[in-house]
């Protein structure tokens, strides 16, 4: 026999789930009022509806970092808008999967991550969708956020939490390509060469005066996108590359991830 579908039922619902009003009646109505049944009707309703909707561009979104004893987790949920990223409910998952992610292990977060993420799409209409996550430790870490878009973890071997901070936040800022000149590979170098070839071929300059201009745009160039070659972005005077050396310091790990 089926239960009367009262105000007080609903609500305890709702209160349950978050999910709409209309939707935990419809559920109640389905489940003839018990309240187990309706609970599981709207998880399947919630896994459905993200069904239909993972093929929508999640192209916005948040990150968040947690960090604690010697630990860094940077974690990025992905949606459709803006105006999602900054949802209550949005906000409140992305805690919980980083908090899970931090206590329990990623693969484990992963494992009941589609459990928690599935009523959030269901509440707000939008494809969410776990973005990468990363676990970066060491003896030093320093984490930067720029506008709960752009997170970045630097390790460091030596140094203080301030200087490992200030170059996460520098990253953030200036976007570099290589953490040092040895990341830079002999097909970017000659991508380069080949690009201000064109450049300096109509010159009317002697051909070992073009080599030099060309030597020299292709060394500028690379120094700009190196972290350790780029000026720090709070003293120009030096470049983060002097400022580990002051510090007697070396980079162990950088992650970041950026929406």
């Amino acid at each position: 026999m089926s239960k009367t579908i009262t105000t007080e039922l609903v609500k305890e619902l709702r209160d349950a789930t978050g999910i709409s009003v209309m939707q935990c009646k419809r559920a109640l109505e389905e489940a003839e009022g018990e309240m187990d049944k309706a609970l599981a009707i709207l998880k399947k309703t919630s896994s459905d509806i993200a069904i239909k909707k993972a093929d929508r561009n999640a192209k916005d979104g948040a990150v968040m970092i947690k960090s604690e004893n010697n630990k860094s987790v940077l974690l990025a949920l992905r949606c459709e808008t803006d105006f999602v990223s900054k949802n209550e409910d949005f906000v409140f998952l992305l805690n919980k999967l980083t908090d899970l992610a931090f206590k329990d292990g990623v693969e484990n977060m992963k494992n009941s991550a589609k459990d928690l993420i599935d009523p959030i799409i269901q509440k707000t209409g939008e494809n969410i969708q776990l973005g990468e996550v990363y676990v970066v430790e060491g003896p030093v870490l320093g984490n930067y956020i720029h506008n709960n878009k752009s997170g970045v973890v630097v390790s460091l071997e030596g140094g203080n939490t301030e200087l490992a901070r200030d170059i996460a936040m520098h990253i953030t800022a200036m976007k570099p390509e290589y953490m040092s000149e040895t990341e830079i590979t002999a097909e970017a170098r000659k991508t380069m060469q080949e690009i201000f070839q064109k450049e300096v071929a109509s010159i009317d300059k002697p051909e070992e005066i073009k080599k030099k201009m060309l030597d020299g745009k292709i060394n500028t160039y690379f120094k700009e996108k190196t972290l350790v070659d780029q000026p720090f972005i709070k003293n120009g005077d030096k470049t983060i590359g002097q400022l580990l050396t002051e510090a007697k310091a070396t980079i162990k790990e950088i992650k970041r991830y950026s929406i």
